[in-house]
């Protein structure tokens, strides 16, 4: 086993150990007696923005809820960069995708937060949640170690570095292909996600080989997929996906009515319009 695998390994296990102890604060985890639920409105053209919580309507386990605050671009970002160095990505590619997350780091406002994790079969936490951007592009400049990839373990440790903070957490995952080293089961860090609060963002490089569990991964946290035509386009790319998220609204509400253990199938609607909103299909309680 070579020293990067037993760094990897290390790396996850600690990440195991950090969920567990964090399951018990997780927004959508055991014990809540408030639940937050980000959501995005649109309507085929871009956000829709301006709407109160009367416009909305939540319902959980088929029982419509109350809710009780909206907040819209009010509350700081966590923002976790997450990006595969793998040996496929290197030279031009390496160079575009620090490019990409400079820009990213050079959009957040006062108040947000970053940290940096990159992976290939091992796991490197470049630098916890920070406001000082510095720290993380001095952290990006650090030489990348090539190796296989390994997705699925980092997923786990970046849903745990993202939840560290106190803001809105948001992961974006940049990865060039399929998970090629990881130990973990996907379904282990997809149960994970489904008791987080953060909201998770993929990017991947049009002409690879998509990645099923990081669409899985989009759609129980409530973000999304998306595709470039090339590393050339990191940089528009991640910045968008700072702007599409500051226009989603946080909306809380205490559930009434319905039974606390257990999976929480939830739907989100807007009143009288015909507005597409991209939310978690659900939470786990007990």
């Amino acid at each position: 086993m070579t020293r990067a695998m037993v760094l990897g390994l290390g790396l996850v296990g600690l990440a195991i150990a950090s969920v567990t102890a964090a399951a018990h604060q997780a927004t959508f985890s055991a014990r809540v007696d408030t639940v937050r639920v980000d959501a995005l409105v649109s309507d085929g053209r871009g956000p829709i923005t301006g709407l109160q919580a009367g416009d909305f309507e939540i319902v959980d386990n088929g029982v419509s809820q109350r809710i009780d605050l909206i907040a819209f671009e009010q509350v700081p970002l966590d923002v976790v960069l997450m990006l595969d160095m793998s040996s496929s990505v290197s030279g031009q590619r390496l160079s575009e995708l620090r490019t990409g997350a400079r820009a990213a780091v050079g959009a957040l406002k006062p108040g947000d937060h970053v940290g940096l994790l990159t992976f290939t079969q091992a796991i490197w936490n470049r630098s916890p949640l920070v406001e000082d951007g510095q720290q993380v592009l001095a952290a990006l400049d650090q030489p990348a170690t090539p190796g296989h990839t390994s997705v699925i373990d980092a997923t786990l440790s970046g849903i745990v570095l993202s939840e560290s903070g106190s803001g809105r957490p948001l992961l974006i995952v940049f990865s060039d292909g399929l998970d090629t080293a990881s130990f973990l089961p996907d379904g282990v860090v997809l149960e994970t996600a489904k008791r987080s609060g953060a909201v998770v963002y993929a990017v991947e490089v049009a002409n690879s080989a998509g990645s099923e569990f990081l669409r899985h991964l989009t759609e129980l946290t409530g973000g999304r997929v998306l595709s470039v035509a090339s590393t050339r386009n990191l940089a528009a790319t991640f910045v968008s996906i700072l702007d599409e998220f500051r226009q989603r609204y946080l909306l809380s509400y205490t559930p009434r009515g319905v039974a606390k253990p257990g999976w929480h199938q939830l739907e989100v609607r807007v009143r009288n319009r015909g507005a597409v909103v991209r939310a978690r299909p659900g939470y786990v309680a007990r």
